[in-house]
């Protein structure tokens, strides 16, 4: 492990700094890609389907690619082939309207988002102590929100003066995404150190045996996250909701945009007092606060109010995933972090995919008021789980190797 006096080492700015520009391009692409894709001929359906499928695509290769960076002992090579992926595929978007190669580039674009993720947070996970996992989680993912900040306004700005010139976005899209894999280049593995497993293959979800030897904590801990990742739907029904409720496009952008700031700007001291306080406390805390939101946000209508929401919504994000992920590897030996950040994260995303689902159909059969208030009491079973339930370092492997 690196330096333990050192908080935030090169490798984490590095990383944080990889962050930041893939965000950029790939938020630049957010507010229009619906648009764009209306534009060549698709339907709301089949942009239902690519959306979904693609982040499924995503979520459940999590796991796999978590497992083999853990049975390899590789790290920084996952994290570069995940972020070329994603850089390749963003030009083909716009230079084909063909929907086959609009499919193949959007999963491109999502598979390399699982190629990646669990083999960066491994290593994340490895330049730190359990100590002040919540403070480097947190500073990476602030960095991750600036970029999901500044890429939505590039498009507002890029759009103002070439209204409708939505190819062309994909092309400028690609160089934040192309610097992003660059920097990977500046980071090289440090030996870590690979599962005590047989070499052999598992299959592609083999990380599912996972669950056989991971601690007691992490059993109990897991199961909350996913039930509370079933409670929790797209959070394209928040901003639904606000043009439901009568806000302009651009009111719609200006909060995005205000709750990303929030996010970012929080998302560091938000580590700090996890770390301090306990990351426990610190992610029922953001529990709290998502489940007052979701109650509160299909009775408001004024956009002062739904900036509010949104503030405390920013605060719940700055203390839920950066949080989650810093616990869970708090709770698993360095050599199966990744296989335990995959088994979670593959199966969140199924979850993901069910609650927006199911969201859907509540909204369109039942309304947006049920849709928003039954995942809000939701949540607050998590909360009322996670406070009596004691879940620590305590039953964690004893020796992180």
């Amino acid at each position: 492990m690196s330096s333990k006096t050192k908080i935030i080492t090169r490798t984490i700015l590095v990383l944080s700094l990889v962050s930041l520009f893939n965000d950029i391009s790939s938020e630049m692409l957010i507010p229009i890609l619906p648009i764009y894709l209306r534009s060549i001929g698709f339907t709301v359906a089949l942009i239902g389907l690519l959306q979904g499928g693609s982040e499924f695509a995503a979520g459940i290769s999590k796991g796999y690619f978590g497992k083999l960076s853990d049975t390899t002992g590789k790290r920084i090579v996952f994290v570069r082939i995940g972020y070329l992926l994603s850089a390749v595929a963003k030009p083909i978007m716009g230079f084909f309207t063909n929907p086959v190669l609009i499919f193949v580039s959007r999963l491109s674009d999502r598979l390399g988002k699982g190629v990646r993720t669990n083999a960066r947070d491994a290593i994340l996970s490895a330049e730190t102590t359990p100590a002040n996992k919540g403070k480097v989680f947190g500073f990476h993912q602030s960095f991750d929100t600036i970029g999901a900040a500044i890429g939505p306004v590039c498009a507002l700005v890029y759009l103002y003066f070439y209204p409708g010139h939505y190819q062309v976005m994909f092309i400028l899209a690609f160089f934040p995404s192309l610097a992003s894999t660059l920097l990977t280049f500046l980071i090289r593995d440090k030996g870590a150190v690979t599962e005590k497993r047989p070499r052999k293959s598992q299959g592609f979800f083999g990380f599912l045996k996972y669950w056989k030897s991971a601690s007691p904590s992490y059993k109990k801990l897991v199961p909350a996250l996913l039930f509370f990742a079933l409670m929790n739907s797209s959070d394209t029904f928040l901003l639904l909701m606000m043009k439901h409720q009568g806000l302009t496009d651009v009111q719609l952008i200006m909060v995005y945009v205000f709750y990303n700031i929030i996010f970012a700007t929080l998302a560091y001291p938000a580590g700090y007092i996890g770390d301090k306080f306990g990351l426990k406390w610190t992610f029922v805390f953001g529990c709290v606060l998502d489940a007052a939101v979701y109650i509160a946000f299909p009775f408001t209508h004024s956009l002062w109010i739904f900036g509010l929401l949104y503030f405390l919504y920013g605060i719940y994000a700055a203390t839920n995933d950066g949080i989650a992920r810093a616990w869970i590897t708090n709770l698993s030996q360095n050599q199966q972090t990744a296989t335990a950040l995959g088994f979670y994260t593959s199966i969140a995303s199924m979850c993901l995919l069910v609650a927006s689902v199911v969201t859907g159909v509540l909204w369109d059969h039942f309304g947006p008021m049920i849709a928003f208030v039954i995942p809000g009491f939701g949540t607050l079973l998590v909360v009322v789980y996670l406070s009596i339930t004691k879940i620590g370092n305590e039953d964690s492997p004893a020796e992180k190797v």
